[in-house]
C-alpha cells in the first residue's frame, strides 16, 4: 500500500469548485444553483456536474451513491471531496444541507481535516488481454448471472490458494465499504483508517465459508471454475455493472496507489456516525 497518513490537517485555497448533484433530484439542483451564487460572491469559479483536473474541491449534493459515482475520477485527479447528505443514509456524505456554507467557510479559513480513504484497483484478465484498471472506493462484487446456479470461485492471495468459494458471489471490500454490501452479507465493520482488504462470500453454500480480513499489501485473484463451462459472473464496481466474466478469465484486486481525499467535519467522528446510522444503543423506553 502506498504510504499515506490516514488523517491530516491541510490548508488549501479554492479558486475553482465543482458541484455534483444527485441525478434527477430537483432539491439538489435547486440548492446547487443557490450554492453557485454564494461561491461566486467569494470569487470562486463554479462548474456543475462536470469534473476536470483543475478543480480544487468537489461538493457532492446527494447521498453516498452520488459520491461513489464520482469517487474514481476524484481520486485520479486528487480532488478533495466534501459530501453533503441529501439522501437517506450518508456514511460518506456526513454533513446536512444547512451545514454546507459554514463548512465551506471553515475550509476557506482553513486548515481542515482530510481522510485519505483507501481504494481498490481491479482489472479483468481475459484470454486476449486485460481490461483497463478501474478504482473502487467501497467494493468490487463478483455476482452470479444465473438464478439457479451458484458460483465456484477459486480465490488466491499473493498466488497462494485461499479456498474455493461456493456462493452466490464474492465481495472484495475496503474498510470504507465495510458498512455497505459487506455488512449486509455478514462481514465485519472495519475502521476506515485500518489498511486492509475484506473478502466476504455472498450466501455461501458451506457454512464454514467465512469473511476474511487480509493485509492491504495482498494481491488477490479469483477465477470461475465450472467443468460444464456454463457459469458466468458479473463484475460490479461500487454499484455499477462493469464487466461480464466467463470461465477461464481472472479477476485481479489489489490496493490502489490513489486515495480518495474526503473532507470530514470536526464536529463528528466515525463512531458517532455509526451510532446514528446503525442506531447503536437505541432502545424504546
Amino acid at each position: 500500500m502506498n504510504p499515506c497518513t490516514f488523517q491530516e490537517q491541510i490548508q488549501f485555497s479554492i479558486r475553482r469548485a465543482g458541484i455534483i448533484t444527485k441525478k434527477n433530484d430537483r432539491d439538489a439542483i435547486q440548492f446547487a444553483t443557490q450554492l453557485e451564487r454564494w461561491l461566486q460572491t467569494k470569487t470562486i469559479q463554479v462548474s456543475i456536474n462536470t469534473i476536470v483536473p483543475e478543480l480544487d474541491i468537489l461538493i457532492i449534493l446527494g447521498g453516498d451513491g452520488t459520491l461513489l459515482h464520482v469517487a474514481e475520477q476524484a481520486a485520479r485527479h486528487s480532488i478533495p471531496i466534501l459530501g453533503i447528505n441529501m439522501g437517506s443514509l450518508g456514511f460518506l456524505t456526513e454533513l446536512a444541507e444547512h451545514e454546507t456554507k459554514q463548512a465551506l467557510r471553515d475550509i476557506l479559513n482553513g486548515p481542515v481535516t482530510i481522510e485519505n480513504r483507501m481504494m481498490l484497483k481491479v482489472r479483468l484478465v481475459r484470454e486476449n488481454g486485460a481490461e483497463p484498471h478501474r478504482l473502487a472506493l467501497n467494493e468490487v462484487v463478483l455476482s452470479k448471472d444465473a438464478i439457479d446456479r451458484i458460483l465456484n470461485l477459486s480465490t488466491s492471495a499473493d498466488k497462494t490458494h485461499i479456498t474455493n468459494y461456493k456462493a452466490d458471489g464474492l465481495i472484495f471490500s475496503t474498510p470504507t465499504g465495510s458498512t455497505a454490501y459487506n455488512l449486509s452479507a455478514g462481514g465485519p465493520l472495519v475502521y476506515p483508517g485500518l489498511a486492509s482488504i475484506l473478502v466476504t462470500p455472498i450466501c455461501p453454500f458451506m457454512l464454514g465459508s467465512r469473511p476474511i480480513l487480509l493485509p492491504a499489501e495482498a494481491k488477490l485473484s479469483t477465477q470461475v471454475i465450472d467443468r460444464e463451462q456454463q457459469s458466468s459472473a458479473k463484475v460490479i464496481i461500487d454499484g455499477q455493472p462493469t464487466w461480464s466474466m466467463s470461465v477461464g478469465e481472472r479477476l485481479e484486486v489489489e490496493t490502489a496507489k490513489r486515495h480518495l481525499q474526503l473532507i470530514i467535519s470536526s464536529q463528528k467522528d466515525y463512531f458517532s456516525i455509526l451510532r446514528n446510522k446503525l442506531h447503536w444503543g437505541n432502545r424504546k423506553e
